[in-house]
């Protein structure tokens, strides 16, 4: 059958991949919200709250690194519970986690883009932010 050292040997590669992904979606929620707060200059954007778009600029580049560590956590999630311990218990709780992840991805989601996923891109124009903008914004930031 199956020898037993080689499936805890597979067991610990997939625990060590699971722990692997959970650290980026943490590293890439840390990084984003770092390179924002310097890029952006955090105390220049608290001094110019009064600029059109400022604020909303700010939060939307944060979102997005939100956004992405969140799917890394969930992905790390899943390859744990489902490779390793697939007991009834474990997928609730995989169950419950993606389901309060993917509220909090899809709240996100409509603060950034001023829409529901569901809803198609060009029904609301005028209330998504343009990505153009927002990088311009950046490039004039790191340039000044």
């Amino acid at each position: 059958m199956l020898d037993p050292h080689l499936v805890q040997n597979v067991r610990d590669v997939i625990e060590w991949a699971a722990l692997g992904i959970e650290i980026l979606g943490a590293v890439v929620i840390v990084a984003g919200v770092l390179r924002v707060a310097i890029t952006r200059g955090t105390i220049r954007f608290l001094l110019k709250l009064d600029e059109p778009g400022a604020y909303e600029s700010y939060k939307h580049q944060i979102g997005r690194s939100l956004l992405l560590g969140l799917e890394f956590l969930v992905a790390g999630d899943v390859v744990r519970t489902v490779a390793l311990e697939p007991t009834l218990g474990n997928v609730a709780t995989l169950g419950l986690l993606v389901l309060v992840r993917t509220f909090l991805s899809w709240t996100l989601s409509v603060e950034i883009e001023g829409r529901w996923p569901w809803q198609p891109r060009s029904a609301l124009p005028s209330m998504q932010p343009s990505a153009d903008a927002d990088r311009a914004t950046d490039e004039a930031s790191a340039s000044k």
